[in-house]
């Protein structure tokens, strides 16, 4: 009897192919809660098929307000074995509609950090207190103005293991706040990234040095901002501009970096 090898290899694989997929299920929702008076809506995702409470990561949209693309990144994070949560820090409903309105609703919370941090607490304990997430293991992560939102997290005290930012912005009104850090700190930053105040990244190495905060920055030379967003367009002359290279780094750098952190 001749055994078609060939067609039994392919068979092998279309089977492991599908134990594969049968491996993640996620589960996505929309979580209604509040901030005083305020309601808030954030996006909670993970892996149905995985036993036990998972590690929890905190995505902090940009300056447009939540979005498809931190409910992607939140997606990502599940199929890895996370539950994760993005936030709300505008309101429920509020997105800008343009970039002259999204520069006013970041400036609202930019220019008061109890306020912002009020925010971002209210959804810290929304995954805290989830019956599938591990307490003892969550971190954030943050692209552009959410950037600042988990690095004040960090600096208002809250119990993060680890705190990853793309593109963010640093500006700290009380940079002896640096010292409630209690996490590792994972920075990406494009040094064409023409948004950011010429000493901004500096003082946020000094305050970090000063406070004694395990950190990290790791710069990429050619990207401006927004490295990590495909639709940005690829033009750096805009000073926003996708950046594959750049993309492709930094999330590996997190992936490990939220392994060796939860795991």
């Amino acid at each position: 009897m001749q055994i078609d090898k060939d067609n039994n290899k392919s068979e092998v694989k279309k089977e492991v192919k599908s134990e594969k997929q049968k491996e993640i299920k996620l589960h996505k929702e929309m979580i209604s809660y509040k901030d005083g008076d305020v309601e808030l809506e954030g996006y909670l995702v993970y892996n149905e098929n995985l036993d036990g409470k998972l590690p929890g990561v905190i995505v902090a949209h940009a300056w447009m307000g939540l979005d498809d693309y931190a409910k992607k990144r939140a997606d990502q994070l599940a199929e890895m074995g996370y539950i994760a949560f993005a936030l709300d820090i505008y309101g429920k409903g509020v997105k800008a509609k343009d970039h002259k309105e999204a520069a006013k609703l970041m400036g609202i919370y930019a220019s008061d950090r109890k306020l912002l941090r009020s925010r971002a607490k209210a959804g810290f304990d929304v995954i805290s207190n989830h019956k599938k997430c591990d307490y003892d293991k969550i971190a954030a992560m943050g692209y552009c103005f959410g950037g600042i939102t988990v690095l004040e997290m960090g600096r208002s005290g809250l119990d993060v293991k680890g705190i990853v930012t793309f593109h963010g912005f640093f500006s700290n009104p009380n940079p002896y706040s640096a010292k409630n850090i209690k996490g590792k700190v994972l920075v990406f930053h494009g040094d064409k990234d023409p948004f950011l105040k010429p000493d901004e990244l500096g003082n946020f190495e000094k305050e970090m040095k000063a406070a004694n905060a395990k950190f990290e920055i790791i710069r990429f030379k050619d990207a401006v901002h927004a490295f990590t967003v495909k639709k940005a367009g690829n033009d750096p002359s805009n000073g926003a501009a996708y950046n594959e290279n750049a993309d492709k780094i930094s999330w590996e750098k997190t992936t490990d970096f939220f392994n060796e952190i939860l795991k």
